[in-house]
C-alpha cells in the first residue's frame, strides 16, 4: 500500500514518547500526538484521522495489561500504552480515544459488528480467530506460568512441582485443565483471576495458573509476596484485532509498533507497567507479514 508520509510521521511519533511510572497520575504515557498524519484516501485510517475518533475494545480487569481503577477515568496497562501508540500515529489525542471494555467472548463479534475499531485485549493470535478477524502482531509473546508465594518461589518452580498441590485458576479455562492433565495438580477454580490471587494471599491455595503477562500485573501489586516463577510452558502470541481483509490497516499497526520496538519506546511501556513486577524487559518479538 502507499502511506503518504506515513513512516516519517511514526518515526517522529516514536521518537516522541516518554512513558510516566504507572503509579503516577493515570498512568499514562506522554505522547506528542502526530500532527496532520496523511494516509490513502478512503483507507481506515484516514478515516479515523480525520474523525479525531478512535474505539479501542481492552480488558478492565487485568493489572498491568488493562485495568481500569475504581473511580479512574481511563484503563492502565500495556496494552493500554499499545492503543495509546496506535491512537497517537493517527493523530488522535487521548480525549479522542473511548475506551470500551471487552471481554474473551466478544472480541471478535465487537469487531465483526463495528463496535470497536480495533482490540487489544491479551487477544492471543490463532489461525482460528483470523478465520473471522485480522490480527496484526504479535506485540508480545507470553505463555502459561505459575504465580506464588515468595516464600514458595524456590519450592514450586516449574509445573512439575505442583503435582498434588492446589492450582487456582479461572473456571473453565485450559490452563487449569492442563494442570490437572498434564501435572496432577488438584484444581481450585475461581470466576475470576483476582479471586484465585486472594486465595493465594491467604494460603487457601498454592499457585495460580494463567498468562505469564497476566500474573505479572499480580506479582506487581503485591512484589514483596508473590512472583512469577519458571519458564512459559505454553506460547501466546498477543495481538491486535482488526476488520478482517483490511492489509492496510494491518501494515499501519505493523509499521508503527515496529517503530515503538525499535526506537525503545515499546521497552519503557512494558517497564512502566508489566515491569513494576521486578521482571526483566523481554526482547520485542518478530511480529507477522500482512500478507
Amino acid at each position: 500500500m502507499r502511506f503518504t508520509k506515513t513512516k516519517a510521521v511514526i518515526a517522529a511519533v516514536g521518537l516522541s514518547l516518554s512513558l510516566a511510572a504507572c503509579g503516577g497520575d493515570g498512568g499514562e504515557t506522554d505522547v506528542e500526538v502526530a500532527d496532520n498524519p496523511e494516509f490513502e484516501a478512503g483507507s481506515t485510517m484516514a478515516e479515523l484521522s480525520e474523525s479525531g475518533e478512535i474505539v479501542i475494545g481492552v480488558k478492565y480487569d487485568q493489572p498491568g495489561i488493562g485495568f481500569l481503577e475504581p473511580g479512574a477515568d481511563a484503563p492502565k496497562g500495556f496494552d493500554i500504552e499499545m492503543g495509546r501508540i496506535l491512537a497517537a500515529g493517527l493523530g488522535i489525542e487521548d480525549d479522542g480515544i473511548e475506551w470500551k471494555e471487552t471481554v474473551s467472548d466478544n472480541r471478535e463479534p465487537y469487531l465483526q459488528n463495528g463496535t470497536v475499531d480495533i482490540v487489544i485485549a491479551s487477544y492471543s493470535i490463532t489461525d482460528e480467530r483470523r478465520q473471522v478477524v485480522g490480527q496484526a502482531g504479535p506485540y508480545y509473546v507470553t505463555g502459561q506460568q505459575l504465580l506464588v508465594r515468595e516464600e514458595d518461589k524456590e519450592k514450586i518452580t516449574t509445573p512439575e512441582d505442583t503435582e498434588g498441590l492446589k492450582v487456582c485458576s479461572v473456571t473453565g479455562s485450559t490452563s487449569l485443565q492442563r494442570m490437572v492433565d498434564e501435572y496432577g495438580a488438584d484444581p481450585v477454580p475461581f470466576s475470576t483471576y483476582s479471586e484465585c490471587v486472594d486465595q493465594l494471599l491467604n494460603g487457601t491455595v498454592d499457585a495460580v495458573t494463567t498468562d505469564g503477562a497476566i500474573l505479572l500485573g499480580y506479582a506487581a501489586e503485591n512484589p514483596d509476596e508473590l512472583e512469577v516463577v519458571g519458564e512459559p510452558f505454553s506460547e501466546e502470541r498477543y495481538g491486535v484485532g482488526f476488520e478482517k481483509g483490511d492489509t492496510a490497516m494491518c501494515e499501519y499497526i505493523t509499521e508503527t509498533l515496529q517503530t515503538a520496538m525499535d526506537d525503545g519506546t515499546w521497552a519503557e511501556a512494558f517497564e512502566a507497567t508489566l515491569g513494576e513486577s521486578g521482571v526483566e524487559t523481554p526482547e520485542p518479538p518478530t511480529m507477522d507479514s500482512c500478507a
